[in-house]
């Protein structure tokens, strides 16, 4: 019962921990970037063909990330898209909340002034805010070379396996 009230209040307020779409593909353009570091600019092409992201799309969000430092550009037969830092530098979390703002899992309402809030959204706001507080952990504890790193070790262990 407690659970079913609770489902009912987080869609009520807007719950999302789900990152959008548009963040997604930010977040697997970077990491294409970051597996291509050193390499020269990469034709935005090939990062979305790479990455199954629409070209189009792909670069409004390289656009995006330009003004934040995280992606330059070069222009011309040899141009494209790279990471202007290491990727031991770039965070999951910085990408997502250039792309997203603050991580909220649930956008809380501060309650009349003076008022009495109902009974329980005292803890409520306080298990949220420790809820957002770990997705936040967990995001800004993950650099895009740990990402590209893990992503070959899983590559290499899924090819051992094989006959």
């Amino acid at each position: 019962m407690f659970i079913g009230r609770l489902r009912f209040a987080l869609r009520r307020r807007r719950m999302n921990v789900n990152l959008s779409q548009k963040c997604q593909y930010a977040v697997r353009a970077v990491l294409e970037l970051a597996r291509r570091y050193r390499q020269g600019p990469v034709p935005a092409g090939e990062v979305a063909a790479s990455q199954g992201i629409p070209q189009r799309f792909l670069e409004v969000i390289l656009n995006e990330l330009k003004p934040s430092g995280l992606v330059e550009s070069r222009r011309g037969a040899q141009g494209g898209y790279s990471l202007s830092r290491d990727p031991r530098s770039i965070t999951v979390g910085q990408v997502i909340r250039l792309i997203e703002g603050p991580l909220d899992p649930v956008r809380t309402e501060a309650g009349p002034p003076g008022g009495d809030l109902p009974w329980g959204t005292r803890a409520l706001h306080e298990l949220w805010d420790r809820a957002g507080r770990a997705v936040d952990s967990v995001y800004d504890s993950v650099t895009f070379h740990d990402l590209v790193d893990r992503e070959r070790s899983l590559r290499r262990s899924v090819a051992d396996y094989s006959i």
